[in-house]
């Protein structure tokens, strides 16, 4: 069934970052989530992640992320892009002349779910692609 493809849960799920549409978020996101930042800290549980998201994206209105290149291998999907945006002291540490970083995301998606969101950025921690586990503005 098409819409339970891996790489096109992945690809929605960015999509629905960028719509900083957090209900859509939670209902793609297993009960057990798993957040992973750039630093290898994690959040865990969908609850604990969609109210991550609420105050993230009140903090960083304009963050985005931007797909260029994926490729799934089973369940698992890696994206390639950039993340970009602005508010509460920058939501992307950016170097001078900069819009946007370099970004890596992984996802695991189980039985039509992302069961897992790693991120790995070159921008600086607190910074990545998303609400880290010690609460908003930590990626």
């Amino acid at each position: 069934m098409a819409e339970l493809d891996p790489d096109r849960i992945a690809l929605k799920f960015v999509n629905e970052i960028n719509r900083h549409d957090v209900g859509a978020l939670s209902a793609m996101m297993a009960p057990d989530f798993r957040f992973v930042d750039e630093l290898g800290r994690e959040l865990r549980g969908r609850d604990r992640m969609s109210a991550a998201w609420v105050t993230y994206f009140a903090e960083h209105p304009e963050y985005r992320v931007v797909i260029r290149d994926h490729l799934a291998l089973g369940t698992t999907v890696a994206l390639f892009g950039t993340a970009s945006g602005t508010g509460g002291g920058d939501a992307i540490a950016l170097p001078p002349g900069r819009r946007s970083v370099p970004v890596a995301l992984r996802a695991v998606v189980r039985e039509g779910h992302v069961a897992e969101w790693q991120v790995y950025s070159e921008s600086e921690p607190a910074h990545g692609a998303g609400p880290g586990p010690e609460g908003p503005g930590h990626a």
